[in-house]
């Protein structure tokens, strides 16, 4: 069982992903902006972070680049709309450990999870 961070400001991505995290045994903690996921971080450690970049204020690439300058940093799979190669190039550059485009398969994404949570 892992500590899961959720990052996204659309319901309709939150409540499914919340639920197959739960269902594969995780704890699960939701945030909605930038904001609220740096707050979430600062009070306790996550094994993976799962972010949207298209977020309100502080958005996916500045959270991306705090999450990895923390230490230990979690596993950061990127979950987004922006499916760019450019927005992908830099969100590997900045650390992000996983890349998936919007729309997602569910398979695919709990697959790249279980990776990422394994490699620890």
């Amino acid at each position: 069982m892992a500590e899961v961070l959720i990052v996204d400001d659309e319901e309709s991505i939150l409540v499914p992903l919340e639920f197959l995290f739960r269902k594969a045994g995780h704890r699960v903690e939701l945030a909605r902006t930038g904001e609220e996921a740096l707050s979430r971080l600062a009070e306790r450690p996550y094994a993976l972070v799962v972010l949207d970049l298209m977020l309100p204020g502080v958005d996916g690439f500045q959270v991306l680049e705090a999450l990895k300058a923390r230490t230990p940093a979690p596993k950061v799979l990127v979950l987004t709309a922006r499916g760019r190669e450019a927005d992908r190039a830099k969100a590997l550059a900045l650390g992000a450990d996983a890349f998936l485009a919007k729309p997602f398969g569910v398979q695919d994404l709990m697959a790249e999870a279980r990776r990422l949570l394994e490699e620890g």
